[in-house]
């Protein structure tokens, strides 16, 4: 399988001089094409840093960032845009489904920034709206939704452009552990069919799901194994 994700000695630094932290310390880590991986570690860890480098939402300090063969450190932000909007979908912990829109308005919006004419765009959304057994909720609000509803909605607009990657930022964490449960299969059903899925948690539960584990403490890599 092809490699998706490079890292290579990544370190991450916010601030200047003597009030400088160090989020992240010669991370090196790389995931192949569809593989389930999940990120642990406690608070303030660097899981989330490493998340939103790979997501393309922050650059390193220092080192390689390969994202679909493509190095971040040459692009502009523009570039860097399209490359999330072609290769990586995101799922948060707090849904951020936009509250004036239906859930299928919510899902037709990622594919209009990337051009897609109005009646495909419609029946793209119903049809990954019908895979997550919310077909009866696309004229809702999402106010109108129940916390695993939404968090369903977020899922299905994540991968309604087909990406190559989704990043899971605790996705389970506001929700029920019976609800929680529910995502985590939506999940596993979604790598089945080819994506890679990356799941950022400090929960050893939802950790245990994916096949791969990897620990992050104190801005390094503390472990990585196989599930």
């Amino acid at each position: 399988m092809d490699n998706i994700i490079v890292l290579e000695n990544v370190t991450k630094t916010y601030g200047m001089k003597d009030g400088a932290v160090r989020a992240l310390s010669g991370v090196s880590l790389t995931i192949q094409q569809g593989e389930y991986v999940s990120i642990m570690g406690p608070s303030g860890s660097g899981k989330s840093t490493c998340m939103n480098i790979i997501g393309c939402l922050d650059r390193p300090s220092g080192g390689l960032v390969l994202i679909n063969g493509c190095n971040t450190a040459d692009m502009s932000e523009r570039e860097l845009a399209a490359l999330r909007s072609r290769t990586v979908g995101f799922v948060f912990q707090q849904y951020h489904l936009l509250p004036s829109m239906t859930v299928l308005e919510n899902l037709m919006l990622p594919l209009r920034y990337q051009g897609m004419e109005k009646r495909s765009r419609k029946k793209t959304a119903l049809d990954i709206l019908e895979r997550v057994s919310l077909t009866d909720r696309a004229r809702h609000l999402p106010s109108e939704l129940s916390g695993g509803q939404k968090q369903r909605a977020a899922i299905a607009r994540a991968v309604v452009t087909r990406p190559k990657i989704v990043l899971a930022d605790e996705p389970t964490g506001a929700l029920d552990s019976e609800t929680g449960g529910l995502v985590l299969a939506l999940f596993a059903d979604i790598n089945r069919q080819g994506t890679t899925v990356i799941i950022v948690t400090h929960d050893g539960h939802v950790a245990a799901e994916a096949r791969r584990l990897v620990r992050i403490l104190d801005g390094r890599i503390a472990g990585d194994s196989h599930v």
